[in-house]
């Protein structure tokens, strides 16, 4: 289910087969991170957290050609296991925010707030929204118009993270 009204924040969902205190952990623990996070095809080569308001998850992934991507989340508010609230910006290796890499005019951060919601037969709603945070007219008319590859990428790994829970809940 998503919603990509023109002004509206960015919000899609998924029901995942596993209980919610795994898809916490998966959001939570680095180790967990390495091993799905990022689009279809991308490696998570540098996951580091540091789990506390204030603190960061400073990440890099290495698409199939090209050069690495870092960034970063800044946590604002940890309610385990149902909320995690971070700014989310692109980085340079030592967590610096920067521009993203193809898109000039791409909101610097985004407030990020994900949703972890215990349903029946031990599934987990989990739910990300994402507005622009700070940003210029221009920057959020790019997020705006950015919405479907928005939902293209979101969905590309939530795939990689249902495809990991199946085989982690084992």
């Amino acid at each position: 289910m998503t919603m990509t009204e023109a002004g509206a924040d960015f919000v899609i969902s998924r029901v995942l087969d596993a209980p919610r205190d795994l898809v916490w952990k998966c959001f939570t623990e680095p180790e967990h991170m390495k091993q799905w996070w990022g689009p279809k095809g991308f490696t998570v080569v540098k996951s580091e957290m540091d789990l506390r308001p204030g603190g960061t998850y400073l990440y890099a992934l290495q698409p199939p050609a090209g050069s690495v991507m870092w960034g970063k989340f800044t946590y604002r508010e940890i309610v385990p296991p149902s909320k995690l609230v971070f700014i989310n910006s692109f980085s340079d290796e030592s967590g610096g925010v920067t521009r993203h890499p193809m898109s000039p005019s791409w909101p610097l951060q985004l407030l990020s707030t994900f949703t972890f919601e215990e349903m029946a037969g031990g599934k987990t709603r989990f739910t990300v929204r994402w507005s622009p945070h700070n940003a210029t007219a221009e920057e959020r008319n790019t997020f705006d118009a950015g919405q479907a590859s928005m939902n293209q990428g979101w969905g590309g790994t939530l795939d990689q993270l249902a495809a990991y829970l199946a085989k982690a809940k084992k």
